[in-house]
């Protein structure tokens, strides 16, 4: 316990007993030794006083009589003298008495040399226990302060759980009449849904009896005419114009009769006019409109954006990576929310499409799948029926030059018109979406399914990029653990690893090729069909992310010594250098992007600011400040050329055009 000493005795009482112990042995010892002090002096005085009076006591050579030449008279005749003793007896027995003097007094002075050396001791011993004892009493008033402090927090503390407790039992009690209210509504609303219910069961009913009454006298009114008409007998004599009166009669007697059917036939030929393979004006063979065609516009040459279109905090935390789908109209954005965003590109607006969940970290990288949708059995049957010879103007149309088109992925249905005919050449269309995350693994979502397909895992250590190949089949994926990994999304296979050595920040895939980018500055490729390295580019600083043109003959790349790099993979060299004033990455995964027609490149800065460079002259083209105050992580360029989307660290998704 605080502030008290041993068996409960409080801290200043002890403290000052021991004081007045320590004193009074001070006193003790003090007076001893100035008891001892003078009786060594008396000693010192009387030894000097023995060596004086035994100097005087020394007798002359001549008067010295050995004791050898004395005879037993001389022995006999002491005790019969005056009893005075000998000059040699008082000098011998005053020299016992001075050596028993010495030794005394060397006794006297060892035991003060011990005395001063305990008493210093002692000293210094209190000394000691006085500086502890002022620490303690300086960590005593330490410890009372705080013991203060912590009370002051402990009552500021209880003031406060007793407001939130204040707090809570409103809320409770709000939540207890929202919940009344609530079941309150929901039997009202059962109860209206029940009269509602049967509302529309007795109209419901009633309608049908009418019908039902109606029917029955529409019948009796038929049977009524057709057995009138079975009684009427006709005269052959006749005239024509009789007989074509009688028939105008009966057809009027059975207008009400013929009018269902007329009606029901006027129906049938609305409905099957649309499925009529009659060739018009404007349209394809099988008759179908246009819309069933409906193309996604190709970029011949793309704009660079001049103007903010829309602004939104599209996630919790900051967004990471941005992708446009095949339309052009579909965006996936992922954050370190764990969550993909897709959203619709709508008259110049971004709206929200659908939510992926189920990732197990910050989404790092998003790609949407490049797959195929050929020609359907009904188009091929709608192209080739009636044509004098179908096989070979396919052909032709196959044959036709398609520069614009080469390794294009974004596609969604393009066109070819030979001879007035139309054929949808097949399509590519962005069902699936692949993530990085920092959960070790890479996942797959399905668009239109809320949780995650597949889940891709075998690293080690954080997944920075995962991109499908050119078939939707299979994936590549890039890690911190200095691996690269191909992936077969079949079955949900690792089917080769690549290990590099160094942590690999972004890939692209072309036919058989993947390449890396990694954090030693160095760009690999690597060969789908060979197991080794086949080249390596260095490049001034580490690589943050990798962009392969349409054509599949120049890649981009950025990198942290604030410069993006133009690759030409023909010669496989580094083409042009584009840097700017004000220009820098603001991480290691700052994305950088071609336009669609390789006619620009674009990238965000730590400020907020885009940049872009004309990749022809490669000077800058300029650069734009918006709504971005903080490092912008990704942009992304429609296969349009119309929009340009940025995403920041600052949770913001920007809409350029």
């Amino acid at each position: 316990m605080a502030g008290s000493g041993p068996l409960g005795v409080p801290a200043a009482r002890w403290k000052r007993h021991i004081v007045r112990q320590l004193r009074q042995r001070d006193r003790a010892q003090k007076a001893l030794f100035l008891e001892l002090m003078p009786a060594y002096n008396r000693l010192l005085e009387k030894a000097e006083l023995l060596t004086w009076i035994s100097e005087k006591l020394q007798p002359e050579p001549n008067d010295v009589t050995p004791t050898a030449l004395q005879g037993p008279w001389e022995e006999d005749s002491g005790p019969d003298s005056d009893e005075v003793p000998s000059p040699t007896t008082l000098r011998v027995k005053w020299q016992e008495e001075e050596e028993g003097l010495r030794r005394v007094c060397g006794e006297m002075a060892y035991q003060v040399v011990e005395k001063s050396a305990a008493l210093g001791a002692l000293e210094s011993t209190l000394e000691e226990r006085q500086s502890r004892l002022a620490a303690l009493e300086a960590h005593v008033v330490e410890l009372q302060e705080a013991r203060s402090r912590h009370a002051r927090q402990v009552d500021a503390q209880r003031e406060l759980n007793a407001a939130q407790r204040a707090a809570y039992e409103a809320l409770c009690a709000h939540a207890r009449l929202q919940e009344a209210a609530l079941r309150r509504l929901e039997e009202e609303a059962r109860d209206l849904l029940e009269r509602l219910v049967q509302r529309k069961a007795r109209a419901a009913a009633e309608r049908n009896l009418r019908l039902e009454r109606h029917e029955k006298a529409k019948q009796a009114r038929v049977s009524l005419e057709l057995k009138k008409a079975a009684k009427r007998t006709v005269s052959i004599s006749e005239s024509p114009n009789t007989v074509s009166q009688g028939m105008r009669e009966e057809a009027e007697s059975l207008a009400p009769t013929a009018e269902p059917l007329s009606l029901k036939s006027e129906a049938g030929d609305k409905w099957k006019r649309p499925f009529s393979f009659k060739k018009r004006r404007g349209h394809s063979v099988g008759g179908a409109p246009e819309q069933r065609y409906q193309s996604i516009p190709v970029c011949v040459a793309a704009r660079p954006p001049t103007q903010v279109q829309d602004v939104l905090d599209a996630h919790l935390s900051e967004v990471n990576a941005v992708c446009f789908g095949p339309s052009s109209s579909l965006l996936a954005t992922g954050g370190a929310d764990r969550l993909i965003q897709l959203w619709n590109v709508v008259g110049g607006r971004l709206e929200a499409d659908q939510t992926l969940e189920g990732a197990g970290g910050s989404i790092t990288s998003v790609d949407f799948d490049p797959s195929v949708r050929g020609l359907s059995l009904n188009d091929m049957g709608c192209l080739l029926c009636g044509l004098p010879n179908p096989l070979s103007m396919i052909w032709e149309a196959l044959r036709q030059p398609l520069p614009q088109l080469s390794g294009l992925r974004d596609v969604a249905s393009v066109q070819v018109q030979v001879k007035g005919l139309r054929l949808p050449l097949p399509s590519f269309q962005g069902s699936q979406v692949l993530a990085a995350t920092y959960n070790q693994a890479a996942q797959l979502w399905k668009v239109g399914e809320v949780q995650s397909k597949e889940t891709l895992s075998g690293h080690t250590d954080k997944v920075t990029a995962a991109k499908f190949k050119l078939t939707r089949h299979q994936a590549v994926t890039g890690s911190r653990d200095r691996t690269v990994k191909e992936w077969d999304l079949g079955r949900a296979y690792c089917s080769r690893t690549i290990n590099v050595l160094s942590y690999c920040n972004d890939v692209v895939c072309g036919d058989h090729v993947i390449i890396s980018g990694h954090y030693d500055q160095k760009i690999r490729f690597w060969d789908s069909r060979v197991p080794c390295c086949t080249q390596v580019i260095p490049v001034q600083g580490r690589v943050t992310s990798l962009n392969l043109s349409y054509d599949q003959l120049h890649l981009l790349s950025c990198s942290r010594d604030d410069t993006l790099k133009v690759i030409d993979l023909r010669v496989s060299n580094i083409r042009q250098v584009f840097r700017a004033d004000g220009f820098r990455c603001g991480s290691d995964w700052t994305k950088a992007v071609f336009s669609p027609d390789r006619s620009y490149a674009l990238a965000g800065s730590w400020d907020g600011a885009l940049y872009i460079w004309d990749v022809d002259t490669g000077k800058l083209e300029g650069s734009l400040r918006g709504p971005h105050c903080t490092a912008i992580n990704a942009v992304a360029w429609c296969a349009s050329g119309s929009h340009v989307v940025s995403v920041d660290q600052a949770r913001k998704v920007v809409l350029w055009r």
